[in-house]
């Protein structure tokens, strides 16, 4: 059952849904992107952000990602968002900081963003849905924690994705 609220000017749907269920959700939609990927990229937590009625969750890459080789994240991520349904929504093409944006079917937003120093970022934007407590992620980090601190600029070396060069025609990431 969805109900709708006046609020201001517009109208939002208050979804059954709550905050916690949302953040599970996002996860889950972190989690199986961040799977996808070959070879494994190193990331932390970024924060969680919470509005009136929505919350975003965040995966800060921690894996050096090179100029030569952001391309072939944003492919990858492309076409496993596609492959599950997703519409895209946007896409930026600029050649420092490129990004990509997508909606799931349940209006979850999701976005792979390059920012400086090619550091990579995923985010999970939910729909409005009910205002509850919201517990941290239960998926354990693959890079160090930095809880309660800044998180640096990407510092993990990949062979593969940390490379300078592009990749070889018809070379499989980690093969």
């Amino acid at each position: 059952m969805v109900g709708l609220i006046v609020v201001g000017c517009g109208i939002r749907r208050e979804s059954a849904m709550d905050m916690q269920a949302a953040a599970e959700r996002s996860d889950a939609i972190l989690d199986a992107v961040l799977r996808e990927v070959r070879p494994e990229l190193r990331w932390a937590h970024g924060p969680t952000t919470a509005g009136s009625c929505e919350l975003t969750r965040r995966r800060v890459i921690m894996t050096d990602v090179s100029a030569a080789r952001r391309g072939n994240l944003l492919g990858v991520v492309d076409r496993f968002w596609r492959k599950s349904g997703y519409q895209m929504t946007a896409v930026n093409n600029d050649e420092v900081f490129p990004a990509i944006y997508a909606q799931t079917r349940d209006g979850f937003s999701v976005s792979l963003r390059i920012g400086g120093k090619g550091q990579a970022f995923f985010q999970v934007d939910t729909p409005c849905v009910r205002e509850s407590a919201v517990a941290d992620p239960t998926t354990k980090a693959t890079a160090s924690l930095y809880e309660g601190e800044f998180i640096p600029r990407p510092n993990i070396h990949s062979d593969f994705w940390s490379a300078e060069t592009p990749e070889a025609a018809g070379v499989t990431p980690g093969s």
